[in-house]
């Protein structure tokens, strides 16, 4: 499904932000990309998303090429992916149900799909009685709520998330992974660069740890630190 061969990324600055990077993450893997700051976890991300290009190696997604993807084509592959960030980045002057059905509406959904999936969603993640309700009436927890239903509700093969839980207090981000988890064990793989220690610990999900650029440890029992 993400397939690294001996990616590099350097920066005009002359900064390596990524060293010789190979793994493979297998579909329905849940994956968690940790490091200290500065380390190379967002550049990782953003060179899955195609925000970013390598400066050598190969990328694969979905079994194709993306390296040399036309920047025509970066929308369509994106299709396969919900993102979540850590700053939500939900439309301040839209409605709950309004902020997840504008991602069907980027991709030119059916208003019939439209208003049969967007309360599925909001149903999954637990807010069907927030649909009405803007995003500054909403908690942090809630607002990444609205994020990860905006991320699910096009059916994507995998969810790539950068520091979800960076602004939740402990307890809403552990709600937060719960329901990660949970989208994961019904097929979607999930991809988490976090720093959240205590959260690698107590999952036990396949850790890929890099460090200055340098994937140092690729390790399927988990776990931060070894």
């Amino acid at each position: 499904m993400i397939e690294f061969k001996n990616v590099s990324k350097t920066y005009s600055t002359g900064t390596e932000a990524v060293h010789g990077a190979n793994f493979v993450i297998e579909k329905g893997d849940f994956a968690f990309l940790v490091g200290q700051s500065g380390s190379g976890k967002s550049t990782l991300i953003k060179l899955i998303l195609k925000e970013e290009e390598p400066t050598s190696g190969t990328i694969i997604i979905n079994g194709k090429d993306t390296t040399f993807l036309k920047a025509s084509r970066v929308p369509y592959l994106r299709r396969s992916m919900g993102v979540v960030f850590q700053d939500f980045r939900l439309l301040p002057d839209k409605t709950v149900y309004d902020n997840v059905a504008f991602a069907m509406n980027i991709v030119k959904a059916s208003p019939r799909h439209i208003r049969r999936q967007v309360p599925m969603v909001l149903s999954l993640v637990g807010l069907s009685n927030k649909a009405k309700v803007y995003p500054e009436e909403l908690s942090g927890g809630e607002q990444q709520r609205v994020a990860l239903a905006r991320a699910l509700v096009n059916n994507p093969s995998m969810i790539i998330a950068d520091e979800p839980t960076g602004n939740l207090d402990p307890e809403t981000a552990w709600e937060i992974m719960t329901l990660l988890n949970e989208i994961n064990m019904r097929g979607t793989t999930v991809v988490i660069a976090t720093h959240a220690k205590d959260i690698v610990d107590a999952m036990k999900k396949r850790v890929i740890e890099i460090d200055k650029g340098i994937i140092i440890r690729d390790d399927k029992k988990g776990g931060y630190n070894k």
